[in-house]
């Protein structure tokens, strides 16, 4: 058996799975500190399974969290980090951070340096790398308590050599640092590469505080297996991994509402709302998994171009306030994880989009005598209102006109009824409240491999060969069972704009976690 967490804004959902069937699930609200509501949701769930002995029958946790995302956008709990750029004298032009947000740069000390070194991308160096000048830095930032460094050379995803010397030697000089190499994370363009690196290493130590908390809180809950937490791209990362690639768990949540919509509707291609407390997100699928953004995302507003789900979010969920005065309104504030204290069917005096579902009759919750009094005009026009919002957000991630099956999943699935315009087909499947969990409790392990090859010294087959057997290779070090390993994506783009045969190609490769 597994278990499946997810950790929202609002809610944390909890859900015991038997292989593909869901034995139970509980709803809690999210707690600050994140462990205390994943425990109640912990406690209600294996309370509902009494015959259930953690330490002998859980084989698996999954957690997915919105925790390293909070802290970016709140500016809150990140570390001071320098910027290493290996690129000197090129790209002075534009310094590391130079396109961040001033509060944000300032949250981390805002430290950059630009150092000699760096390659072409053929693999020919821009410079030496001036490893003096890096021995004499980590002595420097030692002196002034920086814990973390970014490293981002010039084409590293191509050439990771001095990236890989750089953090030796930072290592060695200055043992206490958090080094993060940027083509550990990101993709080929420079600026956005470096911004999800220096993100990374702000939150390495958040990181570290978290992943101890959640081990720590699974132990007293008997539960000794192995724990995971979901990625971006709908697979796993076990806890050390988590605990040096943070950045990799952004919009995890997201991720694990579409990959659990897919699994319950068995719909592979087709759009995916998430209706929860505050938003709505909406993502299309692409074989099952969330279509990954093609240009760079803003994070925090900070741009970055590591892998994403392309997902459009806005301020729509049961919780949002419903105000009549001047006009109709709906959102984007909400009641959040009080909903179930301040909304009228719950016995408050806050009008929300749940009542305006009990009074329509799309939703049975509370006390709808406490809602029998708002006018059935008035009523349906706010219903009317929220299904507007949410074919506009439809026909805004469809790529062609043609009506799409439409799965919807989450706690708000009750908003609207079930005819949306640009849908083939509205779904509601069965425990789609908790879609989330049941992503992260059915995630697979994965390997990705995004690389330049120059054809002018190797075949194309070869260098397609090449990056499918590495993408395997990562996902069988990632944990994969490697009779269940298969790539679900291969994407060739010819880079015409260099002086050479030169190609990119991006291949991912996925498999069920190893027993």
């Amino acid at each position: 058996m597994r278990i499946g967490i997810d950790v929202g804004g609002t809610n944390t959902d909890a859900v015991l799975m038997d292989g593909r069937r869901v034995v139970a699930w509980a709803k809690s609200p999210t707690t600050p500190d994140v462990t205390g509501g994943m425990l109640a949701a912990l406690r209600a769930l294996l309370a509902q399974a009494p015959d259930v002995t953690p330490a002998r029958d859980i084989s698996a946790v999954m957690i997915g969290t919105t925790h390293f995302t909070n802290a970016v956008v709140e500016r809150k709990r990140l570390a001071p980090t320098a910027a290493v750029r290996l690129g000197a004298p090129a790209t002075a032009a534009l310094p590391p951070m130079v396109d961040w947000p001033d509060d944000l740069r300032a949250a981390i000390g805002g430290r950059g340096y630009l150092i000699e070194g760096g390659h072409e991308f053929d693999g020919r160096e821009i410079n030496p790398l001036d490893e003096k000048r890096l021995r004499e830095l980590a002595r420097q930032l030692t002196d002034e308590g920086i814990e973390a460094v970014s490293v981002t050379g010039v084409f590293s995803p191509v050439t990771p050599a001095h990236e890989e010397r750089a953090a030796a030697i930072l290592r060695d000089a200055a043992p206490g640092l958090h080094v993060t190499q940027s083509h550990e994370i990101g993709r080929v363009g420079l600026l956005e590469r470096e911004n999800a690196t220096i993100l990374n290493s702000s939150l390495v130590r958040l990181a570290g505080q978290m992943t101890q908390a959640l081990r720590d809180a699974l132990a007293g809950m008997q539960l000794t297996c192995p724990f995971y937490l979901s990625q971006n791209d709908g697979t796993l990362m076990n806890a050390e991994y988590a605990a040096r690639f943070p950045v990799l768990t952004f919009s995890s949540g997201p991720t694990n509402s579409m990959r659990g919509a897919a699994f319950l509707s068995d719909v592979k291609e087709g759009i995916v709302v998430d209706i929860g407390g505050t938003t709505s997100d909406v993502g299309m699928l692409r074989h099952g998994f969330p279509r990954e953004a093609g240009a760079s995302v803003e994070v925090g507003g900070v741009r970055t171009n590591f892998r994403m789900p392309d997902v459009y979010s806005f301020g729509l969920g049961g919780g949002s306030l419903i105000r009549r005065e001047p006009e109709l309104s709906i959102g984007p504030d909400s009641v959040g994880y009080r909903l179930t204290e301040q909304a009228l069917v719950f016995g408050g005096e806050t009008l929300t989009a749940s009542d305006i579902a009990v009074a329509a009759g799309l939703a049975v919750m509370g006390d709808p005598a406490r809602v029998a009094h708002l006018d059935r005009v008035f009523a349906g026009q706010a219903v009317q209102r929220m299904r507007t919002m949410l074919e506009t957000a439809i026909d805004r991630m469809k790529l062609a006109a043609d009506p799409v099956p439409v799965v919807l999943v989450g706690g708000g699935h009750v908003l609207v009824g079930d005819q949306l315009a640009g849908a083939s087909v509205v779904l509601r499947p069965a425990n789609c409240q908790v879609a989330n969990a049941i992503g992260a409790a059915i995630a697979q392990v994965g390997g990705e491999i995004e690389r330049v090859y120059d054809l002018s010294a190797m075949s194309r087959t070869a260098a397609l060969d090449a990056a499918r057997q590495e993408a395997v290779d990562r996902a069988r070090a990632a944990g994969a069972a490697p009779s269940s390993i298969e790539i679900v994506e291969v994407e060739e783009v010819p880079l015409t704009y260099l002086p050479s045969n030169a190609t990119r190609i991006h291949v991912k490769a996925v498999g069920d976690l190893a027993a």
